[in-house]
Parts: C-alpha cells; sequence; structure tokens
C-alpha cells in the first residue's frame, strides 16, 4: 500500500489547497495539544480543509472539534501560515498545501479522537517540539509559545 503523501512529483498534475488549524493550549496548565496520526508517523496540530463558504476561523474551530472533540474553544489571533508541497499517491497528484493557525485557549483537556489519529498529549512547549516531525509545527509552535508564556523578568545586574 502506498504512503498516504511522497515526495513532490513535477511530472504528475497539481492541485491547490487551502487549510485552517489551530495550536490549542490547555488555559490552567499552559500545556499544548498534540495529535499522532499513524499513518504518516508524525504528531501535529488539529487542521484541515476549507468547506466552501467557511473563513479560515470558522475551519479551525470545526477541525479542532473533529479531530480532537474539543468544542469550548477560545480561538484568538492568526499566528501564521505554511505552506508545502507533496505528492498524494492515491490520487496521483501533487498538493500545494497553504495552512493558517490560530492561537486558541481550553479548560477541557479530555479529548475524544477522529478515526485518523491514535494518541492525544498535552504537553510543554519543549517537550510538544521534541516530538513534531515538521519544522512548520515548529514554528507555529514558537509563535504560540511567544504570546503564551512569560518572559521571566531580567535578574539585577544583567543586561
Amino acid at each position: 500500500m502506498a504512503p498516504p503523501s511522497a515526495p513532490f512529483r513535477p511530472d504528475r498534475p497539481s492541485v491547490a489547497e487551502l487549510a485552517a488549524g489551530a495550536v490549542v493550549v490547555d488555559s490552567k496548565a499552559r500545556r499544548y495539544l498534540i495529535l499522532h496520526e499513524p499513518a504518516e508517523a508524525r504528531w501535529c496540530f488539529p487542521k484541515g480543509h476549507v468547506d466552501p463558504g467557511e473563513t479560515l476561523f470558522e475551519t479551525a474551530r470545526r477541525e479542532v472539534a473533529e479531530e480532537s472533540g474539543l468544542n469550548d474553544l477560545d480561538i484568538r489571533e492568526e499566528l501564521g501560515e505554511v505552506a508545502y508541497r507533496f505528492y498524494q499517491p492515491t490520487r496521483d497528484r501533487n498538493v500545494f498545501k497553504t495552512a493558517v493557525y490560530f492561537l486558541a485557549f481550553t479548560v477541557d483537556t479530555k479529548t475524544t479522537l477522529e478515526s485518523t489519529f491514535d494518541e492525544a498529549r498535552w504537553e510543554t512547549a519543549h517537550d510538544a517540539a521534541k516530538l513534531l516531525k515538521y519544522e512548520t509545527d515548529r514554528r507555529m509552535l514558537a509563535a504560540a509559545v511567544a504570546r503564551v508564556e512569560p518572559v521571566p523578568p531580567m535578574k539585577a545586574g544583567s543586561k
């Protein structure tokens, strides 16, 4: 069986896809939600395709709910966007994907996973960064951390 995605193939047709998702933070413990997708052997943040007529904000909320079961979300500002490309063997096509991520907070940490995922974890930023497979996900995590985690005060005498 072919993997869900493979290296880009310039000899195959291409399509563009737009997705939205969120870096979800446990408001109390300041831990970050990551999901494990066994078909791709990767940890990631919830995200998915934008449906016709749907806003990016609405897509992020829907995808977090569908993939993790979390509905009580406080979705805030945009963290950024990532763009990447890959070959989709099952459809014999290349995909140019752009994903926009938002910062979201929740107090509800009980997850109910969509069938494409086999595990959810609430991790510290440090541990999540070690588990995330792609640099683009680590970049979105860093953007969330910069907005969530306080900068420690300078010590006396330091510059």
